[in-house]
């Protein structure tokens, strides 16, 4: 019995530590970022509260020219916000329109 509550605890714990590690598009880039993905998600979820749909790391013009990228949802309107992956500053916070539901 002590072993299989052992097996459910490690697969809940693979489970669970598989959220936050997954790969995001642009992961390679991160090397150069001073900005975590943890930290530009907590500092994208204070400029627009809701649920992250989509995540990425890209070289675009505006800022520092790396930044973060989150699509996130918030009843039927999804927003596109953008953070810095130097400073943390919040380079675009739009609306991107309603979701097809």
């Amino acid at each position: 019995m002590v072993q299989n509550k052992s097996v459910i605890a490690v697969a809940l714990m693979m489970l669970l530590g598989t959220v936050g590690a997954q790969a995001y598009t642009g992961e390679a880039l991160a090397k150069h970022a001073k900005v975590t993905m943890t930290e530009a998600r907590a500092i994208a979820l204070k400029a627009h509260p809701g649920k992250i749909t989509d995540e990425e790391l890209e070289k675009e013009a505006g800022g520092s020219g790396l930044r973060y990228s989150f699509d996130i949802r918030e009843g039927k309107v999804t927003h596109e916000v953008g953070v810095d992956a130097q400073t943390g500053a919040v380079l675009e916070n739009k609306e991107e329109g309603p979701n097809p539901d």
